[in-house]
């Protein structure tokens, strides 16, 4: 894959053979900017997130994180007078180029929201829905994806006694590892969250990070967060954002604990944000 883009103001330290080769870059962002209207969301944003890996997306609220991520499966071209600059490259693609089947990108780039949304329908049929949009009618398969999907999301033991029952009557924590046995279903690549435990306990918390670190053996993971041990426990990598721009993005064990910018050591160590 091209290098990454000069303009980047501080890029990590080259990494081990081991992580390039084991962990290749899947995601490149080169030289990318929005803006909402006038206002200007992100200023020319180049860094690039390794395969297989858990990215954290860190800063105040209002930096852009969100942003950001949904720039990565173009979830912003749905908000009215959204324009971008710059690339976003999957797996060498510009997924912002003429002719890119948006419903394909989404497929392949599944999304996980802060508030647990799942269809007023069954547990069964929040999976089986999207597998049957792709086309899927065999009941025997429909079985197979939504078992396998609720045991990669460690919700299978809590919910097979009650599949056909409402999914709105599960827990939050429960809905919301439905959500994302619903995203894995369609067998994405690349999963991204927007502060995905932001509304649970600590328990149900703990549970989601979990299970992050289980699935990140079988795809990218990008999850924005405000909570700083959160990012520590389960990041590999971590991008500081503040008004729009990348500060810092470095390894999580590196940011956190020899950060290259004092802004950033600020920010880690609660001195401001």
């Amino acid at each position: 894959m091209a290098s990454l883009s000069p303009t980047v103001r501080l890029q990590p330290p080259a990494p081990t053979d081991v992580v390039t080769v084991a962990h290749p870059e899947l995601i490149t962002l080169d030289r990318l900017s929005l803006w909402y209207g006038a206002a200007q969301a992100l200023k020319d944003i180049s860094f690039g997130i390794r395969e297989r890996l858990v990215t954290a997306f860190i800063g105040p609220s209002g930096c852009g994180k969100s942003t950001l991520l949904r720039c990565l499966n173009r979830m912003n071209e749905l908000i009215e007078g959204v324009r971008l600059s710059g690339t976003v490259r999957i797996a060498g693609q510009d997924i912002y180029a003429p002719g890119v089947d948006v419903i394909e990108l989404r497929r392949r780039v599944g999304m996980v929201f802060q508030r647990s949304n799942p269809f007023p329908k069954s547990v069964y049929e929040n999976i089986a829905y999207a597998l049957r949009l792709q086309g899927v009618r065999r009941r025997r398969e429909l079985d197979e994806v939504v078992e396998k999907s609720l045991r990669a999301a460690a919700l299978w033991d809590e919910v097979k006694d009650r599949l056909h029952a409402s999914a709105l009557g599960l827990s939050g924590g429960q809905q919301q590892r439905l959500c994302i046995a619903r995203a894995i279903a369609v067998q994405p690549d690349i999963l991204l969250m927007d502060e995905p435990a932001s509304a649970l306990d600590p328990i149900a918390t703990a549970k989601i990070e979990d299970l992050i670190l289980d699935l990140k053996r079988d795809y990218t993971i990008v999850i924005v967060t405000h909570n700083m041990q959160q990012a520590a426990r389960i990041s590999d990598y971590t991008a500081f954002f503040y008004l729009g721009e990348l500060i810092e993005y470095d390894t999580t064990a590196r940011l956190f604990t020899n950060p290259a910018r004092k802004q950033t050591e600020d920010y880690v160590t609660g001195r401001f944000g």
